[in-house]
C-alpha cells in the first residue's frame, strides 16, 4: 500500500481533533506516556519509557510505518486549543490485502473520564472506513483494562473473545480480549 497521508482538514468533532504529531508536542507526549496508566497497558517492555523510546519509536518507527502503508499515529488535541496534548491513537497493521487493520489509542492521566477516547475512536474509525481500504477494524486490549473494553463497547465494537497468550509483554506473554467494528455496525 501506498504511504498513509494525513488529512486536511484535520480529523475533529469539535471537542477533539486528531492530527499529525509535530516536534512541539514531544515534551507532552512523554510526559503523557509516561502515565503509569499507559505503562501498565500500553507499554509492552520491562524498562520504563524514555525519551530514547520516543525519539527511536514515534519519530522513526511510525513515521517508517507511515511512509510503507501500514500505519498512521495522531494526536488528540482539544479542538479549541490545538497545542494542548490529550493523548495518541492510531491505526496500525494495515492489511489491504484482508481489508483490515487495528485502532489503539491512549490518553494522558489529566484527559481521562472526559469521553476523548471514545470521541477520537470514533472519528478515527469514520475516516478509516471511508478513505481506506479496510472492511474491519480490530481493538485489543488487556482482560483487566475495562476502561478501554468500555471505549470500545460505546463504539459499537463488538466483543469477539480472548486471545490467549497474544503478545509479548513486560517479559511474559499476556492475553488479550478482541473487539471488532465492521462498517455496517458503525455509528458516528
Amino acid at each position: 500500500m501506498a504511504t498513509l497521508t494525513y488529512p486536511d482538514p484535520e480529523l475533529s468533532d469539535g471537542v477533539m481533533s486528531l492530527r499529525a504529531w509535530t516536534r512541539g508536542d514531544h515534551e507532552q507526549r512523554l510526559a503523557g506516556f509516561s502515565d503509569p496508566l499507559c505503562q501498565r497497558f500500553s507499554w509492552p517492555h520491562l524498562e520504563p519509557f524514555t525519551e530514547r523510546h520516543q525519539l527511536e519509536w514515534v519519530y522513526k518507527q511510525q513515521e517508517e510505518a507511515r511512509l510503507r502503508g501500514e500505519e498512521i499515529g495522531f494526536a488528540i488535541v482539544d479542538a479549541t486549543e490545538p497545542d494542548l496534548v490529550w493523548g495518541g491513537c492510531s491505526i496500525y497493521d494495515v492489511n489491504p490485502d484482508q481489508g483490515r487493520a487495528g485502532i489503539g489509542y491512549w490518553l494522558a492521566g489529566h484527559a481521562r473520564g472526559h469521553g476523548i477516547a471514545t470521541r477520537a475512536v470514533r472519528e478515527l474509525s469514520r475516516w478509516t472506513f471511508a478513505e481506506l481500504p479496510i472492511a474491519r477494524l480490530e481493538l485489543t486490549c488487556a482482560p483487566d483494562n475495562l476502561a478501554s473494553q468500555r471505549v470500545a463497547e460505546r463504539c459499537g465494537f463488538t466483543w469477539e473473545g480472548v486471545l490467549r497468550s497474544h503478545i509479548p509483554f513486560k517479559g511474559a506473554r499476556r492475553d488479550s480480549i478482541l473487539f471488532s467494528l465492521l462498517p455496517t455496525d458503525f455509528t458516528p
